[in-house]
């Protein structure tokens, strides 16, 4: 991190999973001012807001949501597949334009705010195959939002080319624990508190980062 890069504002895409959480801590811990960014698109369910914004109060960063909706298509969520059919293909939990739409968002509120940089927890190195988490998005989008705007914040993406276990790990460092997150994509409401199901790819996903966390080799993420 270079001095210029100290006490920056920057806005984080927190969805209150693994990834955008971890994300949202090494801001913090690189000296920025990070701001909560929760997007409200007629997701399944809200329990990730609801966890986003626990944590956000837990470790005393601001949060914001904005509210967008479109028609999204229906989307079957598969149970218990291996590791080897999540890799097979683009996982049928992806939703098209998502990460565009959000990504344009996070760096119009970050216009709003001041912000010099937007942050976000995309990962390549995955079994879902989105085409939205690879750097070749961030750079097309980079160059597209450079033509949009005059002087567009930068844009972090230190975990694309970290492995689950190894952004598992991460977190640990940062102070969060296998529970604090939340990721599943069918989860049983049915109760008092959401619980996760266990059987989807998310689910199998965040369970192998936790298991595999201690024997991960370390990754310095790239800021």
């Amino acid at each position: 991190m270079t001095d210029g890069a100290k006490n920056q504002t920057c806005v984080v895409l927190h969805s209150g999973g693994l990834d955008s959480t971890a994300c949202l801590l090494l801001a913090r811990k690189h000296g920025r001012t990070p701001f909560s960014l929760g997007i409200s698109y007629g997701q399944r369910h809200d329990i990730e807001l609801r966890f986003a914004a626990e944590q956000c109060q837990r470790f005393g960063i601001e949060r914001r949501v904005v509210d967008v909706n479109w028609q999204k298509p229906n989307i079957e969520i598969p149970h218990d597949r291996t590791l080897e059919e999540m890799k097979s293909g683009i996982a049928p939990t992806f939703v098209p334009g998502r990460n565009a739409v959000f990504l344009a968002l996070a760096c119009a509120e970050a216009a709003g705010l001041g912000a010099t940089e937007v942050w976000l927890g995309v990962n390549a190195v995955d079994y879902s195959g989105y085409p939205d988490c690879r750097e070749s998005f961030l750079q097309s989008f980079r160059a597209m939002w450079a033509e949009a705007v005059p002087h567009p914040p930068r844009i972090v993406a230190p975990l694309v080319q970290m492995t689950k276990p190894q952004i598992a790990a991460l977190a640990y460092e940062l102070g969060l624990s296998q529970g604090d997150t939340w990721s599943c994509y069918a989860p049983e409401t049915t109760g008092n508190q959401p619980v996760p199901c266990g059987h989807c790819d998310a689910c199998h996903l965040h369970d192998l980062a936790w298991q595999d966390a201690k024997s991960a080799a370390p990754v310095e993420p790239k800021i």
